[in-house]
């Protein structure tokens, strides 16, 4: 079987996550998931908060992340996201403690609590466990 590579690249604000060729990239479109392979055509999407999966050769390895945009060109892949961490350096602790917090903040409905930021926050936090969780 032939295995046909492409280049990707996974940048925050703050620092380049990833970058090599791979064999597929599955990630959270703002309008479902979807999946790279080589060869697929050019485009440019909004991305969700969730589970970024790079297969390079062998066990595909997962990162969480918060948003942002995913480009696919001819010379290759770029996703700038807001947030990444890799599945196996997330706290798990912290993320139970982030998840509570927005639980409480959206729970005690304070009249002077940010709601779409809470809900913001809680689903980065639940994403974060789930992806913590596959690893």
């Amino acid at each position: 079987m032939l295995n046909r590579s492409f280049h990707l690249e996974i940048r925050t604000p703050e620092k380049l996550i990833f970058e090599g060729d791979v064999t597929s990239v599955n990630a959270p479109g703002i309008e479902g998931n979807f999946q790279i392979l080589y060869g697929h055509i050019p485009f440019l999407t909004a991305l969700d908060v969730g589970e970024i999966r790079v297969q390079e050769s062998g066990t595909p390895r997962s990162i969480a992340t918060s948003g942002g945009v995913f480009e696919v060109l001819r010379t290759g892949v770029t996703a700038l996201v807001e947030t990444a961490e890799w599945a196996s350096d997330i706290d798990v602790s912290r993320a139970e403690s982030a998840f509570e917090r927005a639980q409480e903040q959206l729970a005690a409905d304070a009249p002077d609590l940010n709601r779409p930021r809470a809900e913001a926050a809680l689903a980065r936090a639940q994403n974060r466990l789930k992806v913590a969780s596959n690893s």
